[in-house]
């Protein structure tokens, strides 16, 4: 019996408030109107800014379903939707690409006007919810919620890709992946021969490590606390990983004795500190070293440095999902994924049922799991 047009009931993750729980709830999806998409979510990812939505650390409208890194198949389409048709598989876009504002237009910007990042709406873009839990609205995050058997996208936030593509694991292509191998690429455009540090050895870290292998570094350093994500920093590309706890001075001096007095022509904060954010730009060469803040940073957050950092000519930059324009992209790296371009399985550590999700978020700060995917109804199955 076709969904299409009617309110589907379905299960979904809901904070109600910061630092408490995720509970699993029936809710109701409202069908999509106008240039709008229902997906039927296959798999997700839970990530680090997630997790900052349920700290309280990252702002939110509350009650809020978080996730934003998925795979999923178009279940209907709303009026004046052309592109896409039921049972395309898609991933769901946390930053948006209209195509029309000046920043799509912008052959340099993948900020696009329409993202809901930095003063968060958490509504679609009429201003109303598509998501109600006992007749009242719950909020939507980054424009996409996907810890929710069905979501509602506007068509600028969804693009369609490959149908053979693993669910399980392109969703990553959604944001973790994406974000740091584009830090590499996209944002720093890491030079054949050069040598980079990564700050933080999470999904996104990792994934940045890659970028850099793939450009050509001929040293990438890798930096962390927890040792344990040294073997597999190194087996995706890290020429060596230190921990700043066995040193008794500045890291960034480290760095500078490490590379013999010039510093990294490369680094990247993936963390979302800001005291290690300014540690990866003190690492930089200072004529010409290139820093880019990749993690995502607490939203009261503020920082004081001493301008000689950048005065002798360092470039200290930021990106959202590395630098790339995501309608664009996203479908590309699919193909470049299937065409086993680059392999993403290393960064997957645990499948597990969405009615788990609480476990997930409990592997990702204990420090336990890289990503930690969500699977759905047929999907579900579950891996280490």
């Amino acid at each position: 019996m076709s969904t299409a047009g009617k309110v589907i009931k379905c299960k979904a993750a809901v904070v109600w408030e910061p630092k408490k729980p995720i509970s699993i709830v029936e809710i109701e999806v409202a069908p999509p109107k106008a240039h709008e998409v229902r997906v039927k979510i296959l798999a997700t990812g839970i990530c680090r800014t997630d997790d900052h939505i349920l700290s309280g650390s990252i702002k939110a409208n509350f009650p809020v379903i978080p996730g934003h890194e998925a795979t999923g198949i178009v279940e209907s389409v709303g009026e004046g939707v052309t592109n896409l048709k039921p049972g395309d598989k898609v991933i769901p876009l946390f930053l948006p690409q209209c195509g029309e504002c000046t920043v799509c237009k912008n052959p340099e910007g993948n900020l696009c006007e329409k993202n809901d990042l930095g003063v968060p709406r958490g509504v679609m873009y009429d201003g109303t919810s598509r998501f109600t839990y006992k007749g009242k609205p719950v909020h939507n995050f980054f424009s996409t919620s996907t810890f929710t058997e069905y979501t509602v996208l506007h068509e600028d936030c969804v693009v369609k890709v490959d149908a053979a593509a693993p669910p399980e694991k392109v969703c990553l292509i959604g944001c973790g992946f994406s974000t740091g191998y584009g830090a590499a690429i996209k944002s720093a455009k890491v030079q054949p021969g050069s040598t980079c540090a990564v700050f933080g050895l999470g999904g996104v870290g990792l994934s940045a490590v890659m970028g850099c292998k793939s450009a050509g570094a001929s040293e990438i350093i890798g930096i962390d606390i927890n040792k344990d994500k040294f073997p597999l920093a190194k087996q995706l590309g890290a020429t060596q990983c230190i921990s700043p706890l066995d040193f008794k001075k500045p890291i960034n001096e480290v760095l500078f004795d490490m590379t013999n007095g010039r510093g990294v022509d490369y680094s990247f904060e993936v963390i979302g500190r800001t005291d290690t954010m300014i540690a990866a730009l003190a690492s930089c060469n200072m004529n010409y070293g290139i820093s880019v803040v990749v993690g995502a940073p607490p939203s009261a957050a503020e920082m004081t440095f001493s301008p000689a950092l950048i005065f002798t000519g360092r470039t200290w930059k930021g990106c959202v999902f590395g630098g790339l324009k995501s309608k664009d992209a996203v479908p590309q790296l699919v193909s470049d994924f299937m065409a086993k371009k680059f392999c993403l399985d290393p960064l997957i550590t645990h499948i597990l049922p969405f009615d788990k999700i609480n476990e997930g978020f409990e592997l990702l700060r204990k420090g336990k799991s890289i990503r930690a995917i969500l699977v759905f109804g047929d999907e579900q199955h579950t891996r280490k």
